[in-house]
């Protein structure tokens, strides 16, 4: 799972002031974190990663919630798995072998200034899961 914004900015608060306006440093921090020479920035750290971070730095972990919980017995909520799926919203699964929608990415829409309803999807009412259609369709015009 990707590093959350909160997390980057917590590890940047978290980071001493030497490391954080030498970018060899930081550099180098990362790769140790990733295990990969070639990835420099903590964007590329996944959420796990950056947690353990934090907490090397003295932070305290950072729990990611996820907002985009399916109820697969309500029909509204398939459309909405298809729309993110119409959209382009969506990430290749192991397990399945198949790309299949991204809930990251519409827990973070959730979350946003840009979603009609902020909460989590298995908490809204019918009447805002159409919200929430209606947006994700013209997304798509």
């Amino acid at each position: 799972m990707k590093i959350l914004k909160s997390q980057i900015q917590r590890i940047h608060a978290l980071l001493p002031t030497v490391i954080k306006n030498d970018a060899d440093q930081k550099a180098a921090l990362v790769q140790q974190y990733t295990g990969d020479w070639n990835k420099t920035s903590t964007k590329d750290l996944t959420l796990n990663q950056a947690n353990e971070l934090i907490v090397r730095l003295g932070g305290q972990a950072i729990k990611y919630e996820n907002w985009a919980f399916f109820d697969f017995k309500n029909g509204k909520h398939k459309y909405i798995l298809s729309l993110c799926l119409q959209n382009g919203w969506s990430v290749f699964s192991q397990k399945y072998q198949k790309e299949i929608a991204d809930t990251y990415r519409l827990s973070e829409f959730l979350k946003s200034d840009k979603s009609p309803v902020k909460k989590p999807l298995n908490k809204m009412t019918s009447t805002e899961v159409s919200k929430l259609i209606y947006v994700l369709e013209k997304i798509m015009s």
